[in-house]
C-alpha cells in the first residue's frame, strides 16, 4: 500500500517534558561516559524503583516492558491494535524506536485514525521503528539500519545527541529489556 504521511518534528525539549510529566519521580541523569547506561533528557524522568524504572524495564520483554512506560502508551496501544505485541516480545537481540505519545499527538487526530484502522499499514509503520540486531549508542553516530519493514533508517550524532532519519531525536537511549535495546524518540518515523 502506498500512503503518503508528512514527516513532523516535535522538539526535543517538549518530548522530554513529556517524560517529565509521564514519570513524575526523577532518577538522576547520565552522562555520555556511563557507558551503555541510558541517556538523554527524558532519561532524568524515569522512576527510580517499580516496573517502569529502568531496572524493572530490563527485566520484561520489550512490549511488556513499554507498557510500564506511560509515555509510550499510545505506542502500546498501536502495537496491541497491530497484533505484533508476541512478535515483539519473542524476538531476540532486537532494537525498538520508540516514539513517544507526544510524538503520535503531532499527528493530525484524522491521520492517526485513519492508520490506526488499517492493519497492515500500521503493522508496516511499526515494524519501520524495529530492527533486528542490536544497536547501542556507539553505532548511532552514523549508522544505517534495515528495519522489520524493510526500508532502511540512519542515525547520527555524537555525545548524547543522536538523531534518527534527520527527524526524530532520542530523548532516552540505550534502555533495556530483556530481548532489546530501545531508544526512545520524539517522532513517529514514516517508511519512504
Amino acid at each position: 500500500m502506498n500512503t503518503t504521511f508528512t514527516r513532523r518534528r516535535v522538539p526535543a525539549v517538549l518530548a522530554a517534558a513529556a517524560l517529565a510529566v509521564s514519570f513524575g519521580a526523577l532518577a538522576p541523569p547520565s552522562s555520555a561516559d556511563d557507558g551503555g547506561a541510558p541517556f538523554g533528557p527524558g532519561c532524568a524522568s524515569v522512576p527510580e524503583q517499580g516496573a517502569g524504572s529502568f531496572a524493572g524495564m530490563a527485566d520484561d520483554p520489550v512490549a511488556t516492558a513499554a507498557s510500564n512506560n506511560p509515555a509510550l502508551s499510545t505506542l502500546v496501544a498501536a502495537v496491541e491494535k497491530a497484533g505484533l505485541v508476541d512478535t515483539l516480545d519473542n524476538a531476540e537481540d532486537i532494537t525498538v524506536f520508540a516514539p513517544t505519545n507526544g510524538a503520535f499527538a503531532e499527528i493530525p487526530k484524522a491521520d492517526l485514525d485513519k492508520v490506526l484502522a488499517d492493519k497492515a499499514t500500521l503493522t508496516e509503520i511499526l515494524t519501520y521503528h524495529v530492527v533486528d540486531e542490536p544497536v547501542e549508542k556507539a553505532d548511532l553516530a552514523d549508522g544505517s539500519f534495515k528495519t522489520l519493514q524493510g526500508d532502511m533508517l540512519t542515525t547520527a550524532g555524537s555525545g548524547d545527541t543522536y538523531e534518527v532519519n534527520d527527524t526524530a531525536s532520542v530523548v532516552c537511549g540505550d534502555v533495556q529489556t530483556s530481548n532489546a535495546t530501545v531508544h526512545i524518540i520524539d517522532t513517529v518515523l514514516m517508511p519512504e
